[in-house]
């Protein structure tokens, strides 16, 4: 099992090769918010709405994120606080928009991917591995802002 300190470096030395960097960058913010609004769009359990109207598997999965990003760093956690609340909001507003939710965050989830892998280049598996890793993607994105602008990580 890999230390939570060492995800950001693993993440970080296999992406120092991009392909096209702007694509890459634009992508994984996409694929984030594809992912969520589809964990957002699934159906939940009773109970959940019992609880909360706004308590659904997205909303979850964004609660999940935050105490991760604060376990791996507190500056990179609150950095991204405003994008998890972002998230949020875009998902709310989706909600309420007469959009199909679902078919949107697919839309742009697979949007995202699809610039992923034009941005990485490289094997399937690499692709793979970002995927399994989408919610570090945003970590590492700041972290790279933070190291530019030299705001301790």
């Amino acid at each position: 099992m890999i230390e939570n300190d060492d995800w950001l470096s693993r993440y970080q030395q296999s992406h120092q090769n991009l392909r096209n960097p702007m694509v890459f960058w634009a992508a994984v913010p996409m694929a984030v918010i594809g992912l969520t609004g589809v964990l957002w769009a699934l159906p939940v359990p009773s109970e959940f709405q019992r609880i909360s109207p706004l308590l659904n598997w997205g909303s979850a999965f964004l609660m999940v994120s935050a105490i991760y990003y604060f376990i791996i760093s507190l500056s990179l956690a609150i950095g991204l606080l405003p994008f998890l609340l972002g998230l949020a909001a875009v998902q709310l507003w989706l909600a309420d928009s007469g959009l199909p939710p679902m078919g949107v965050s697919l839309g742009l989830l697979l949007a995202g991917l699809v610039g992923i892998a034009l941005g990485r280049g490289g094997a399937p598996r690499a692709i793979l591995q970002d995927v399994q890793l989408i919610m570090i993607g945003p970590v590492w994105l700041l972290s790279e802002i933070y190291r530019r602008f030299g705001i301790p990580v």
